[in-house]
């Protein structure tokens, strides 16, 4: 009798195709690949209405951190409320925080995952520190607008 959860050969397939690795169980938390961390953390910025959304891809650029997820908030209660949305998803997935720098009466909150760093602005200071130009050599894996 066939495992119901186990992967179909078609599934199987695909995800080798695409290399990735077959799993008959869900990935634990603790193992999450840093782009998958970097995309959801995407979502729940969308979810807390984060304007013009950014996923950088840095690997081989830098040994700071592999993806940057850059995002813009309307108001100092929105930055917080994006940042806490993020955070607080994540940790329900078993996803932790290393730190949390900056105020929303900064106008910058920065949310380090280790391999994965999110960058919350305004629109002035996003303006005045341009991380999507000092990081030009990044690959855009996305954009939200």
């Amino acid at each position: 009798m066939t495992d119901p959860s186990a992967p179909s050969s078609s599934e199987s397939d695909t995800r080798r195709t695409l290399g990735l690795p077959h799993r008959d169980r869900p990935v634990p938390a603790g193992e999450r690949a840093p782009l998958e961390i970097a995309r959801r953390a995407v979502e729940l910025a969308e979810d807390k209405r984060a304007a013009e959304i950014v996923l950088l891809d840095l690997v081989g650029l830098t040994t700071l951190a592999d993806y940057f997820v850059i995002c813009s908030g309307g108001s100092e209660r929105q930055l917080d409320a994006i940042a806490d949305g993020i955070i607080s998803g994540l940790r329900g997935e078993g996803v932790r925080p290393i730190g949390r720098e900056g105020t929303p009466a900064s106008h910058w909150i920065l949310v380090d995952f280790g391999s994965v760093i999110i960058h919350i602005f305004t629109p002035p200071e996003r303006d005045y520190y341009s991380l999507e130009k000092h990081w030009a050599e990044a690959k855009t894996i996305l954009r939200v607008q």
